[in-house]
């Protein structure tokens, strides 16, 4: 099912909800209620639950959306350290040089295309890729510089394949969510919890307040979408793009 549809289907269950429960309770409210009285202590606790969950939820949306960008600073320096091998090995003589490019462009490639969707369906990276990366690595240390010229490119090379790993390294930990089960259990309860105060303050069956308490229930609604949809920084509708990998190699697109 499209993101986009569980996020309609998700807001308009919530609207449908809390319209149920207003005209429910309305109808079999007692006959002498007064709804225009409300104690103000609950007056005053349904603001402070409001202030506090409107705090956790803007932490919860910045923290998913700074684990998605580091996770797009992972593939950016990953793509960059391997462009910079296969630049830098122009010093190196003909037949070396190839192969280490063709190596290279092996493991970009198997990244853009398998990995990448591997990381999307099951949250890890894959076995092939790790051996791929090892094989630009042995390709680079395993050279032995015959000018003074090719020793001055070599170290520079040998860092360029750590940044890589590194980099690879970091994406892996990244690919799964990033939010701890006990705090989706806080943002849910905590919904649960701000929309029922809504109850508390003796909503009436009055258009405006009818369409007043479905905003606000989407409102939270939406929100809590955003942070399920951030949290998974390869998986889901907004992630982290492979897009670097392509523009520094490409001639792999196709």
């Amino acid at each position: 099912m499209p993101d986009w549809l569980v996020l309609t289907l998700a807001m308009l269950a919530a609207c449908v909800v809390v319209v149920i429960i207003t005209l429910v309770r309305d109808r079999t409210a007692s006959e002498d209620e007064d709804p225009s009285e409300t104690p103000d202590v609950i007056e005053y606790m349904t603001m402070w639950i409001g202030v506090v969950y409107a705090i956790v939820l803007g932490l919860a949306i910045a923290g998913v959306w700074e684990a998605r960008s580091a996770a797009q600073d992972h593939v950016q320096a990953e793509a960059a350290a391997l462009h910079e091998i296969s630049e830098r090995v122009r010093v190196y003589p003909a037949d070396v040089r190839d192969h280490i490019r063709a190596d290279v462009n092996a493991y970009v490639g198997h990244v853009v295309t398998t990995e990448w969707k591997t990381m999307a369906d099951d949250g890890r990276v894959t076995a092939r890729g790790g051996r791929l990366l090892d094989r630009v690595r042995a390709d680079v240390t395993d050279y032995k510089p015959r000018t003074d010229f090719e020793a001055q490119a070599y170290q520079p090379l040998v860092d360029q394949v750590t940044a890589a790993d590194q980099a690879r390294n970091a994406r892996a930990e990244s690919t799964g969510a990033t939010m701890p089960g006990v705090v989706w259990f806080g943002l849910l309860g905590g919904a649960v919890v701000t929309i029922g105060m809504v109850f508390a303050l003796q909503i009436r069956r009055t258009l405006r307040e009818l369409v007043l308490a479905g905003l606000f229930s989407a409102l939270i609604a939406f929100l809590l979408f955003l942070i399920w949809d951030f949290d998974a920084p390869y998986s889901r509708g907004v992630t982290a793009s492979a897009e670097p990998f392509l523009s520094l190699f490409p001639h792999l697109r196709g």
